[in-house]
């Protein structure tokens, strides 16, 4: 069984993002320890990038700093392997289509049963094209994570019906980054979801409070957040631990009230 099927049963879950080797490789591993210790059920794995067109600036700056550091496939799946040793929870990957063309689809699925990748998320794949993808996902289980946008509201009962894992459905128009204020209409798009899929539905893009966090659990099944992390990151270098660790503490008491 998919770990991913055991996450969202009888609780939110609360899924925090990191870049793959930012700071460096070794940290972004102690940075996975914390937040699974501080209550993360899910953590989402970014492989950096040189054109990540759905995330904002903090994490394109991520992204190009763990490539400056070296960071690849192969010692991102080394990472995943060493993290396996001590984590239980689902991990999955937040990646564009590119680099895992060029890696080569059969190896690229290969290397995620191996080293314990559970999903994956293709921002820039369309719906229309991932059967590209699927047989190798299928093959070895790796389930592919479908994003639902605000704009998708003709496609949501579409994409939902086939949902696999989870759904990530995205909070705002635009790429990630920390939102004051989230406009859109989310419980009329989870409604929609409902209607068709019992998989569970969770909302990223923008989220960073508590606040904002207890608000949106209430009408989802999961919170994602990835730009907040990232400036903890950026701020704190390889000191962050602590900072790390008490945000999700922070995060995941909020979608547990």
């Amino acid at each position: 069984m998919n770990r991913i099927e055991n996450t969202f049963k009888n609780k939110k879950a609360f899924i925090p993002f990191i870049t793959a080797g930012y700071p460096n490789l070794k940290k972004t591993e102690d940075y996975i320890g914390e937040m699974v210790s501080a209550g993360a059920d899910l953590i989402e794995i970014g492989i950096p990038f040189s054109d990540p067109v759905a995330e904002g600036p903090v994490i394109q700056k991520s992204s190009k700093k763990a490539l400056e550091e070296g960071t690849n496939l192969d010692n991102i799946f080394e990472l995943v392997k060493n993290v396996r040793k001590r984590v239980a929870i689902p991990l999955v990957f937040m990646t564009y289509i590119n680099p895992i063309f060029k890696y080569g689809y059969d190896k690229f699925f290969e290397q995620c049963a191996k080293t314990g990748i559970d999903g994956i998320i293709v921002p820039d794949l369309p719906f229309e094209e991932k059967d590209e993808i699927l047989v190798y996902a299928k093959k070895y289980d790796v389930k592919i994570i479908s994003l639902i946008a605000p704009t998708s509201q003709e496609r949501i009962e579409e994409i939902a019906k086939s949902a696999e894992g989870f759904l990530y459905v995205v909070s705002s128009m635009g790429v990630t980054g920390v939102r004051e204020e989230i406009k859109t209409d989310l419980q009329s798009i989870l409604k929609s979801v409902k209607k068709v899929t019992n998989v569970p539905a969770c909302v990223g893009f923008g989220i960073h409070s508590p606040e904002q966090a207890n608000k949106i659990s209430k009408f989802s099944d999961g919170v994602i957040v990835g730009s907040a992390i990232i400036k903890l990151i950026e701020k704190y270098g390889t000191n962050a631990d602590k900072y790390i660790f008490e945000y999700v503490k922070s995060m995941k008491e909020a979608i547990s009230n």
